[in-house]
């Protein structure tokens, strides 16, 4: 596939042809903050399907997602994993026997708990009867938790399931080098001082340097922003653009966290410390302020700064999934029926975060349904940059029909239904426990907006995706 960025820079002028070809209505700093009218309800049809199970969502909760280095920094991922299930668990009051099985998702897994979901489940006091299994799948690893539950939902084999996810950006594993780890495992066995010695005079000062985790791509050996800023660069979208829509992200969550909208978030008691309430990386600046930022990964020309850009985040979640005749019966209410999904992967070199463009007009298709019938948007924000370039994208009949093989565009969604309560950028992005925290806006979005469908979309690391239709619970 031809580059995007080479055919961008080999080709066309910087601001003239992509700039009219991926055009983008400007986000004005006057009307990105108002509030969204509520949804008109329309008579809508309801996406059951004959002889397939109906799957709910009864609740679904997170602790404060933190800034990494903060409040969480002495604890581990498994502590966060419970804090988040005990969390669910008191919210609901469902009997702990009740449940089927448990699926968490994690990214950069701490070595002694390496199937967290078992830890954390037994950490909440849940039977060691019910199992449990941890999954992986970058920045989507808690959506793919929740398919997979509705996965064994749908097949029969299970009537409760547990999802979720957790990240701690506070305390990853940090590796010897190569070569001192080779040494301290012949070390460990060898059987003489001979040996030893032998094996010791071969040390070397270098082999104390250690191999630090990055968020790069091990195929492209790129970093995630380095990569977001080339695709805003291709997609032509401004530094302004970026910050524009960065400050609407931070001040739409300042605003639903001062109105009590995050209903989805639980207090946890740090252990030693105070409870920790809130969500504490939402901080809207200004425009001024931001523009003062230097870039952060193309030097000195690139637009992707730490203003705009999501931050290292600590937090996890749970939610409670359900055959909707299980949930009746035991006297729940769910909040909203999990429709269809669809993962999609491309190339991870141009297009690593272009997911959501590739998700949303398949997930649609399978639903039956049109950008049109959409009341709430809920897209992972990894970068201002991949949300305006995928907005871009979604929008272009060219790209369409030049990079995804389709007719025509699906059309970028509606800024008055996008992400009204703050996104990824602001509430902060714990890789393992974003997917769960954008379902649960979406369907609480449906029950205070009055609207019938929302759709979910993320990327990730690896030019992967995944999009799910959300819709709302009758009332």
């Amino acid at each position: 596939m031809t580059s995007i960025l080479t055919y961008t820079l080999k080709n066309l002028p910087s601001t003239s042809k992509w700039a009219l070809r991926f055009s983008l209505r400007p986000l004005s700093c006057s009307s990105q903050l108002r509030a969204a009218p509520a949804a008109q309800t329309k008579s809508k049809k309801t996406l059951a399907k004959p002889n397939i199970r109906n799957i709910v969502v009864v609740e679904g909760v997170r602790i404060p997602f933190l800034q990494s280095g903060t409040s969480y920094k002495e604890l581990m991922p498994h502590d966060l994993a419970r804090a988040a299930l005990l969390g669910l668990l008191h919210r609901t009051n469902v009997p702990k026997d009740v449940v089927d099985y448990i699926i968490l998702g994690t990214v950069i897994q701490e070595v002694k708990t390496s199937n967290v979901a078992r830890e954390a489940a037994l950490g909440a006091g849940f039977s060691d009867k019910t199992p449990a299994h941890t999954v992986t799948m970058a920045c989507i690893s808690a959506n793919q938790a929740m398919t997979t539950g509705v996965g064994l939902i749908a097949s029969g084999q299970c009537d409760v399931v547990v999802a979720g996810g957790v990240e701690l950006m506070s305390d990853i594993p940090i590796r010897h080098s190569r070569k001192m780890r080779k040494m301290l495992l012949d070390l460990n066995k060898a059987k003489t001082l001979g040996q030893r010695l032998s094996l010791i005079s071969k040390f070397r000062l270098n082999f104390l340097s250690p191999e630090l985790p990055a968020v790069a791509e091990f195929s492209t050996s790129e970093t995630m922003g380095h990569s977001a800023d080339r695709l805003a660069a291709a997609f032509a979208v401004s530094r302004l653009d970026q910050d524009e829509y960065a400050l609407r992200s931070h001040s739409l969550a300042k605003k639903a966290q001062d109105e009590g909208l995050l209903s989805d978030v639980v207090p946890f008691k740090v252990p030693g410390k105070d409870t920790v309430t809130k969500d504490n990386g939402i901080r809207p600046s200004s425009l001024e302020q931001m523009a003062k930022l230097k870039p952060a990964f193309i030097k000195p020309y690139g637009t992707v700064t730490a203003a705009n850009s999501s931050f290292l985040t600590d937090g996890a979640s749970a939610m409670l999934i359900m055959a909707e005749e299980k949930a009746l019966a035991m006297g729940y209410k769910p909040k909203a029926y999990l429709r269809d999904f669809v993962y999609v992967s491309q190339d991870p070199k141009d297009q690593l975060l272009l997911g959501p463009t590739y998700a949303t007009p398949k997930v649609l298709e399978r639903a039956g349904l049109t950008m049109t019938d959409i009341d709430a948007f809920e897209f992972h924000e990894a970068f201002s940059g991949q949300i305006l370039a995928n907005f871009k994208a979604m929008d272009s009949d060219w790209f369409a029909q030049n990079y995804m093989g389709r007719k025509t565009k699906v059309g970028s969604p509606p800024l008055e239904k996008f992400n009204n309560w703050g996104g990824s950028l602001s509430l902060g992005h714990p890789f393992g426990a974003t997917g769960c925290r954008l379902v649960m806006a979406a369907a609480n979005r449906l029950r205070k907006e009055g609207g019938q469908y929302g759709l979910v979309a993320a990327c990730a690391a690896g030019g992967q995706g995944h999009a799910m239709i959300v819709e709302a619970y009758p009332k």
